[in-house]
């Protein structure tokens, strides 16, 4: 166990070196009429870094069994908030974002990990009933649908399918059986699909993604561009700073698209680097929550750990035009305060699952993650 939480820690390190690092490249031509960019931007990552330290230092320090108390009480307010939101002033169309002085908050960062402690505290309650359809996929899809509903009218299409996802691999790991959550998924795709169709912008986006060459000064724009950034840095890419593509050319370079930049002036090498260390980061979480002391543990850790994976698989597939433009941040990498902060919290608890670990023996279950040690509460 030692050694999957210090190869968690050094990853994790290493991806937020770099994206500081890279950051303050991206910023060093954005928005010539602001006074330093590039500081206001590494300073500003810099600060709520910090803040994502002590969070996952404390989140470390304590144990995560006690999160029990505050899974419904989270939720509850994420609920809230994500209402809330709704009624803020729309930024490019979209209710996302609490806006105070200096900062910016979005309430769906915290909705990610209020929802898979609530899926957590649920499999741990009903986990002897999840192959049932009323407590398997019933009511843990009204706990889902809740939150994914919200987020989707906001719009956020890209986090209302990372956390369908993730929720998703949670049921199934917890023992839900199969052709209730392909049903489910193809209801949700089918949903999705006709929200697209009605969906001009996005189904630009769509158009756009199947042939980017016909859409490269248009809609395409930033996908092209982000392909003709990563292609141009070569093995070992330009240089740090030498960077061309992100002189105007792609937009939102600090944050959804900073992948490119790193592919431009660090090369192949360095994107490969990102990509193992981040496969490496989803094999330590699975690692740990193969051996989590409990059933909460186990879904603790397994979703934070399809959270962190996914979010990043969905971001380089984005970049890399694997996939449709989403929207979703590179996690540890991107620039966002609320992001950071929520990505540090998660890794806490990964440490804290850890701490508790028991090591020995991995359990052995109908759920093969799932521990003998403890039954379902049934009061």
């Amino acid at each position: 166990m030692k050694i999957a939480t210090t190869t968690l820690a050094f990853c994790v390190a290493a991806l937020l070196t770099l994206g500081l690092v890279m950051l303050y490249s991206t910023g060093l031509y954005s928005k010539p009429d602001v006074a330093s960019p590039a500081s206001r931007f590494f300073v500003s990552q810099l600060t709520w870094c910090v803040l994502g330290i002590v969070a996952c230092i404390t989140a470390a320090c304590v144990d995560y069994r006690k999160l029990k108390a505050v899974a419904w009480p989270l939720y509850g307010v994420v609920l809230v908030l994500l209402v809330v939101v709704l009624k803020t002033k729309a930024v490019n169309g979209a209710h996302r974002w609490f806006s105070f002085p200096g900062v910016n908050f979005q309430p769906s960062e915290l909705a990610k990990l209020a929802l898979i402690l609530a899926l957590a505290w649920y499999v741990d309650r009903y986990s002897r009933q999840m192959h049932t359809f009323k407590r398997g996929i019933l009511l843990p899809g009204v706990i889902i649908g809740a939150v994914l509903g919200l987020i989707f009218v906001e719009p956020d299409r890209g986090t209302t399918i990372l956390l369908a996802a993730v929720s998703g691999s949670m049921l199934l790991i917890a023992g839900v059986r199969w052709h209730y959550i392909i049903s489910a998924g193809v209801l949700g795709v089918i949903g999705l699909a006709v929200s697209i169709i009605h969906d001009p912008m996005r189904m630009n986006r769509i158009f756009s993604w199947l042939d980017l060459e016909e859409t490269k000064t248009g809609v395409g724009m930033q996908g092209y561009q982000a392909m003709l950034a990563l292609g141009s840095g070569g093995w070992f890419g330009l240089g740090l700073g030498n960077g061309r593509q992100k002189l105007g050319f792609v937009s939102q370079n600090q944050t959804d698209f900073i992948l490119s930049v790193i592919g431009e002036e660090l090369g192949l090498v360095a994107t490969l680097a990102v990509l193992i260390a981040f496969i490496v980061i989803v094999l330590c979480g699975i690692y740990i929550a193969m051996r989590a002391r409990d059933t909460f543990g186990t879904m603790l850790a397994s979703g934070i750990t399809f959270l962190i994976g996914l979010q990043a698989f969905i971001n380089i597939g984005v970049v890399t035009s694997a996939l449709p433009n989403k929207g979703l941040a590179l996690p540890f990498i991107s620039y966002g305060g609320s992001s950071l902060l929520a990505m540090f919290t998660c890794v806490g608890i990964l440490f804290s699952v850890a701490r508790q670990a028991r090591e020995g023996e991995l359990f052995k279950s109908k759920n093969p993650f799932a521990t003998d040690e403890l039954s379902p509460q049934t009061s």
